[in-house]
């Protein structure tokens, strides 16, 4: 059952090529919205807690600060609306999935930049 599962969704679901990112990082996702007839590109910019998942499942979670309320936004790594991601900065964190992020403000909500 679970090798059926892996055909169809080799078989049937797009891969898109984006870049390695993981928790820490602060990307630029960038994603196409409907309104009516009208589409339009809408981006999101912020730090990624966790990916989780793997293949066709796999999603990514974004958390960013719109003013003094944080904005997270799961995002799946196949869906068909999503153009381009952009890696703005590597984070080094310790952990995957760094939800202690969620009750940090100030300096210490900053993440340490990795220079590559």
């Amino acid at each position: 059952m679970e090798s059926l599962i892996n055909f169809v969704e080799s078989e049937f679901i797009s891969r898109k090529d984006f870049p390695e990112f993981s928790a820490g990082d602060t990307i630029t996702v960038y994603y196409e919205i409907k309104e009516g007839e009208k589409t339009r590109t809408q981006f999101f910019r912020g730090v990624v807690i966790q990916r989780r998942g793997s293949g066709a499942t796999e999603t990514f979670t974004i958390r960013k600060m719109s003013g003094t309320v944080g904005v997270e936004r799961i995002f799946p790594i196949n869906m068909p609306a999503l153009q381009k991601i952009e890696i703005n900065k590597r984070g080094k964190v310790r952990r995957a999935r760094i939800f202690y992020f969620r009750g940090l403000t100030g300096k210490k909500a900053r993440i340490k930049e990795v220079r590559s």
